[in-house]
């Protein structure tokens, strides 16, 4: 599917569920596959099932150091016995030679149980007196025993196409014997701001400017899901300098992100832009903030034009843009919604449009030890310290007009948005 289907949807303003419906239909990765180390594969979209050829453990093992032993040769099931060790297997290690009755060996965390014996009670709970071992009471059949396949069987998929990797999934991967992966390349991303009144850090503040923001957290926050996000300044409030620049990256990234210049001002330019040299395919979405969120392609690049207030700027790309870079990315696995939390409010707000919107919140323990959720004291989608001091954002669903304290409501932690 072209980038020029993926975003297809009406000009209209939209929820934000069909919103996501639309885009989880027609998007698909763009970028090609590679191998590459599997010590190096993290953060990185697995292209390929990984399919175990062993099994793990392969044999049955001891969970413990102490001893094992047959459990039908115990007298007296569940009471005091006494055993003869008559061998030592430590980990890595085989014992060959057969065992006796009334026989136990000494044994170690990892080392293989022979044929034999069944069951396996810690040094802790044992005596030793020589060769004797004196059993405590109580002891039950198959205790301290991995069996042969308790995590993984061979043949089976023990790791997802779609997923990104976590150190948990590259210690998987090795453990069946992986030392290369294929992976997804990296989701290039060109980042620019746009507007006359912003000025890098580091420069002199003119008389009416402000320093820009929203270019270096979108960066940070593109960087942060394990994709290559290269800063391309900013763009002055200008439609030929706008179709010039974006024509320019279009054909070095696989796609483009702006801050800035989507609304309907006469210093817009971003959509008028992008309409001349590609399209926009999802415009205006019914959420709070960011509602003038636009999607489309310029050229060959994908496009996201997230709001250029940066409360709005970083909300949006945290809904809206985390997901479509995600699946561009190959991470076809991952959840379109974050998930969500319940939890109490210790607030009241009223929501007087019909929007979806998120308000910034954060966790305080009552008492009783439960969290609950405090409303920072603005809500204006220019109050960067609203995303600063605060955990996260609640969800106030469409039809939901207010909200009251003790009211449970849906909490999405910035934890799960930035990575």
């Amino acid at each position: 599917m072209s980038l020029q289907d993926c975003f297809r949807a009406p000009e209209a303003l939209i929820p934000l569920d069909q919103a996501m419906v639309f885009l989880t239909e027609r998007l698909e990765p763009v970028v090609p596959i590679e191998q590459v180390p599997a010590a190096d594969a993290g953060h990185r979209v697995l292209a390929e099932d990984v399919v175990s050829p062993v099994t793990n453990p392969p044999f049955a093992c001891s969970a413990m150091d102490g001893f094992a032993f047959a459990f039908d040769d115990l007298p007296s099931p569940g009471q005091p016995a006494a055993l003869r060790v008559t061998g030592r297997i430590a980990a890595g290690h085989v014992h060959h030679g057969p065992f006796g009755r009334g026989e136990a060996a000494r044994i170690f965390t990892g080392a293989p149980v022979p044929p034999a014996f069944d069951t396996v009670v810690m040094q802790e709970d044992c005596r030793v007196e020589g060769e004797m071992l004196e059993l405590p009471e109580g002891v039950v059949r198959g205790s301290w025993v991995r069996p042969a396949g308790l995590d993984i069987s061979a043949g089976a998929v023990v790791l997802h196409q779609g997923r990104r990797l976590r150190p948990q999934d590259i210690a998987m991967a090795a453990s069946v014997g992986r030392t290369t992966l294929s992976v997804y390349r990296r989701l290039k991303v060109g980042v620019f701001s746009t507007g006359d009144e912003l000025v890098d850090p580091g420069n002199p503040l003119p008389e009416g400017a402000v320093y820009g923001c929203n270019r270096q957290g979108i960066v940070a926050m593109v960087r942060g899901l394990g994709c290559d996000a290269e800063d391309l300044g900013n763009i002055p409030d200008r439609l030929d300098l706008t179709r010039q620049r974006l024509a320019s990256a279009s054909e070095r990234y696989d796609l483009l992100i702006t801050s800035g210049g989507v609304s309907m001002g006469e210093e817009d330019h971003v959509k008028a832009a992008v309409d001349s040299l590609g399209a926009i395919h999802l415009w205006r979405l019914a959420i709070k903030p960011g509602k003038p969120t636009a999607l489309g392609h310029v050229g060959k690049a994908a496009f996201v034009g997230l709001p250029g207030n940066p409360v709005a700027s970083q909300v949006t790309f945290m809904m809206v843009a985390r997901p479509v870079i995600l699946r561009l990315a190959g991470a076809v696995a991952e959840p379109v919604h974050p998930w969500r939390f319940p939890i109490k409010a210790a607030f009241s707000f009223d929501k007087n449009e019909p929007r979806r919107q998120f308000i910034r919140v954060s966790l305080q323990r009552r008492a009783d030890g439960q969290p609950e959720a405090h409303l920072f004291r603005s809500q204006e989608s220019n109050v960067l310290s609203s995303l600063v001091e605060t955990d996260g954002l609640v969800d106030l669903r469409e039809d939901l007009r207010h909200v009251a304290p003790g009211d449970m409501v849906d909490f999405i932690p910035y934890s799960d948005l930035q990575w």
